[in-house]
C-alpha cells in the first residue's frame, strides 16, 4: 500500500537551538559518542557537567532529542539513539546532528525507529562528505529524507509493535552478555588479572609467539550485502560485538578485486585494529563463517607460530576477558578524536602472560562448551532480528496492518 511521505525537515528541526538557555552553573548531561548504545538506540543518562563548564564548543540538545551521529564510522554502526538524560538538557560531541521532531505531527519513537532501518544508513553512507576517516553525513541528507506520514495514533501503534519485539531482542542480548560475564569469570578464576599476574606466568611478546601479522585490504564494495555466492568483505562489526554478522557482509563488484590469501577461515583469530576508542582492540576468534569471505584492512589476522606454546582461544580470552584489552587501547594513536589505530609494530611489543598450554588448553575446553549454549541464544537472537525486520520493513510501507494510512 502506497503511504504519503514528507520530507523530514517539514516536520522536524534539524540541529535545532535549545528553547532555554541554562543558567552557568545549572547541572547538565555530558555525552560522548561512547555513550551512545548503537544496539539499543538508547543512551546512557551522561556525565554531570556545569553548563558554563561546556556551554561552548560542544552540540547542545534537550532530554528526549534524537541523535544521530554524523562521522563514519559512528554513523554507518548505527549510533542513532534517543537521549535520556538525567537533567533536562545535555551536551556533547560536536560529531552529532541532532532532530527534535514537531510532537503535532511526529511521534519520537516513531521517528527513532524510522531512523535506525538500515536502507536510511546505507543511504546516508553514500551522501557522505569530507576525505577518509573523516567523512560526515550532511543536515541536508537528514532535512530532505522522505518519511511516511501516518496518523499519530498509527506511528504510535508502530513504535509501540516495533518497541516490544526489540525489547524481546535486547533481553537475548542480556543472555548472551551474561555468559561472556561467565567466560570473564572463568578466565579470571584461572589465571588471575594480567595485569597483578598473581600466579607469575611468563610475560612475552605477540611478536616472539605470532608468526605473523596479516593485514587485509578494503576494495570498493556494492551498496548492497554480499549473497552466498558472491565474495565479500567482513563487516567489522562481526570482530567488535565478537560474533559473525553474515547480512552485513558488503558484496564486491566483481571477482577481480579478490585476493583468496585474505579470505577468512574457521579458526582464525581476528583483531580490530582501527576504530572509534571504545571499540578498537576488540578480538573474536572465529568459530564458523561462511566462505568466500574477505579480511578488511581495519582487522588484522593474528597467526600464531606454535599452538603447543600458545593456544589462540586462550588469546582470545587474554584479548578479550581481561584487562590486556584496556592496556591495547591504550596503545592507540590517532589524529581524529573519532578514530583509533593501532600499528603492527606496537602490537608486536605488546607482552601476554603466557600460563603452561595444559591451562591454556583447559580454559580452552571450558570456553568451548559455554559456545554451545552462547550459540543457542544466538540462534534465537537471529529469528528475532529476522522477525524485528520484516515488521520494520512492512511498517514504514503500511503493509502493517490491513487498514489504509490516514
Amino acid at each position: 500500500m502506497s503511504v504519503p511521505a514528507i520530507k523530514l525537515g517539514e516536520v522536524a528541526e534539524i540541529n535545532p537551538r535549545l528553547h532555554a538557555r541554562p543558567a552557568d552553573d545549572a547541572l547538565v548531561s555530558f555525552l560522548g559518542m561512547a555513550d551512545v548504545d548503537a544496539e539499543s538506540g538508547t543512551t546512557s543518562r551522561g556525565k554531570e557537567r556545569r553548563f558554563s563548564e561546556v556551554s561552548k564548543g560542544y552540540t547542545q540538545f534537550a532530554d528526549d532529542d534524537l541523535l544521530v551521529a554524523k562521522i563514519t564510522p559512528c554513523f554507518e554502526n548505527g549510533k542513532i539513539a534517543q537521549a535520556k538524560l538525567e537533567h533536562p538538557y545535555g551536551v556533547g560531541s560536536t560529531e552529532f546532528h541532532v532532530i527534535r521532531p514537531n510532537m503535532a505531527k511526529l511521534d519520537k519513537r516513531f521517528l527513532l525507529r524510522f531512523l535506525r532501518q538500515p536502507y536510511v544508513r546505507v543511504a546516508g553512507e553514500r551522501r557522505m562528505t569530507g576525505s577518509a576517516g573523516q567523512r560526515r553525513v550532511p543536515e541536508a541528507y537528514l532535512a530532505n529524507l522522505p518519511i511516511p506520514l501516518y496518523s499519530m495514533e498509527k506511528q504510535r501503534g508502530i513504535a509501540q509493535v516495533l518497541d516490544t519485539v526489540d525489547a524481546l531482542r535486547a533481553k537475548r542480548r542480556r543472555a548472551v552478555a551474561l555468559l561472556d560475564d561467565l567466560a570473564q569469570s572463568i578466565f579470571l578464576d584461572m589465571f588471575g588479572d594480567p595485569l597483578d599476574n598473581p600466579m607469575g606466568w611468563d610475560r612475552v611478546r605477540m611478536g616472539d609467539f605470532l608468526k605473523r601479522i596479516d593485514s587485509g585490504k578494503s576494495p570498493r564494495c556494492l551498496d548492497r550485502s554480499a549473497s552466498p555466492e558472491e565474495w565479500g568483505v567482513l563487516k567489522l562489526g562481526a570482530v567488535t560485538r565478537c560474533t559473525y554478522l553474515p547480512e552485513q557482509n558488503k558484496a564486491l563488484p566483481s571477482d577481480s578485486e579478490v585476493d583468496e590469501r585474505n579470505e577468512v577461515k574457521p579458526g582464525d583469530l581476528l583483531f580490530s585494529r582501527k576504530n572509534t576508542p571504545e571499540l578498537v582492540a576488540a578480538s573474536a576468534y572465529v568459530r564458523e563463517t561462511r566462505e568466500r569471505l574477505l579480511l578488511p584492512d581495519l582487522i588484522f589476522r593474528l597467526v600464531v607460530e606454535n599452538e603447543s606454546r600458545v593456544d589462540k582461544v586462550y588469546l582470545h580470552g587474554l584479548l578479550t576477558y581481561s584487562t590486556k584489552r584496556r592496556k591495547l587501547q591504550e596503545l592507540a594513536s590517532g589524529s581524529a578524536a573519532s578514530m583509533s589505530n593501532i600499528s603492527k609494530s606496537k602490537l608486536s611489543e605488546f607482552e601476554c602472560e603466557i600460563p603452561p598450554v595444559h591451562l591454556q588448553w583447559k580454559f580452552a575446553s571450558r570456553l568451548e562448551a559455554l559456545e554451545g549454549v552462547k550459540r543457542t541464544h544466538l540462534d534465537h537472537l537471529t529469528q528475532l532480528d529476522a522477525l524485528f525486520a520484516s515488521l520494520q520493513h512492512r511498517a514504514f510501507r503500511g503493509e502493517l496492518w490491513d487498514s489504509a494510512a490516514e
